[in-house]
């Protein structure tokens, strides 16, 4: 266990209990934290009956990455957004691709306060900062200090997460996020519960809530025999429709990681869960494979945003605010 700071900041949603236990009432899991013990995500702990922040501010990574990475497809498009991680996670996914951060306390970081987190973001001149690579939401405290220090500097905030909140913890989160990535990891309960050790009901709410207050895309990471049959891509898309068809869904390739060594994804499977999507939703997006990501009017069929890899260009949208198709007038649900 790395050496704690002297002086670490206090947390927010902790109950007190009996015998100097706490209640943390961040995410679902509602861990009882015993003095001198950390819960479930392991960077909240219990010191002298205080919720304690050992890990704040401790970046495991910056960096500058294009905005198609989070991925957002339809917020600030072909923008650079600058991108922090830090350790641990409210979840146990066994295919995570950043689990070297995200599975242990023990990694590499270095200081990033928000102030400086600010700062560096208006040095290097991009217009957003994005909470992503491990699960943000269990830093609440910084997320929050940082976006608002972001938000008095003119910069826009992204959220790339895994959805496990509270709902209180959520609503007050969200309302100073301008844009996220939400994992829809399965839309079986079962899969939940015993891969991730996690809940779905309380990721669908964590979206309803997040699209009501601020722009959001959805992500699923197809794994073959796991959550990719028909009636599951099926019961996914209409959730989604059933909030906003307007929601991009962007389903990516599996490819063995961490503790899953089943096979990769075909890419003529995603395409055809692609197309299952496309009956209920407009714009469903292809990851981690080479096939065709442009956004297409669903009005006419104009291609107006063209992409190559991570790059963006814009095309065939009107400069107003929300963007139009230059074609045929249909709205088009792209922040520029």
């Amino acid at each position: 266990m790395p050496e704690r700071q002297q002086l670490t900041p206090l947390g927010l949603y902790a109950e007190d209990q009996s015998g100097r236990k706490l209640r943390c009432t961040l995410c679902p899991h509602n861990c009882l934290i015993r003095p001198d013990t950390r819960g479930f995500c392991g960077v909240r702990e219990n010191v002298d009956g205080q919720l304690h922040l050992p890990f704040y501010a401790a970046a495991s990574a910056v960096a500058v990455d294009p905005i198609e990475k989070k991925p957002l497809y339809h917020f600030l498009p072909g923008s650079q957004v600058l991108s922090i991680g830090f350790l641990g996670c409210s979840l146990r996914c066994p295919f995570c691709q950043n689990y070297r951060i995200s599975q242990s306390t023990t990694g590499h970081t270095e200081p990033v306060m928000p102030d400086a987190l600010v700062a560096r973001a208006l040095e290097y001149g991009v217009p957003a900062v994005a909470y992503t690579y491990n699960e943000p939401t269990i830093h609440l405290e910084y997320v929050l200090e940082a976006s608002r220090l972001a938000h008095t500097a003119g910069l826009k905030n992204v959220l790339v997460t895994a959805g496990y909140l509270n709902e209180t913890p959520a609503r007050e989160l969200f309302q100073v996020i301008d844009a996220a990535n939400i994992d829809l990891k399965s839309f079986n309960e079962k899969f939940y519960r015993q891969e991730l050790r996690a809940g779905l009901p309380e990721v669908r709410r964590t979206i309803e809530i997040a699209a009501s207050l601020t722009h959001v895309e959805i992500t699923t990471l197809l794994i073959p025999g796991k959550n990719d049959s028909d009636e599951e891509m099926d019961a996914i898309s209409r959730f989604i429709a059933d909030i906003n068809p307007d929601i991009p869904l962007h389903l990516s390739a599996y490819y063995p990681t961490y503790k899953y060594t089943a096979v990769a994804t075909p890419p003529q499977r995603l395409r055809s869960r692609m197309d299952i999507a496309r009956r209920y939703l407009h714009y469903v997006y292809p990851g981690n494979v080479r096939l065709d990501a442009d956004t297409s009017c669903p009005g006419c069929g104009t291609t107006v945003v063209r992409r190559t890899g991570f790059r963006s260009e814009v095309v065939g949208l009107t400069a107003e605010t929300p963007p139009a198709c230059t074609t045929c007038g249909h709205t088009i649900p792209v922040v520029r």
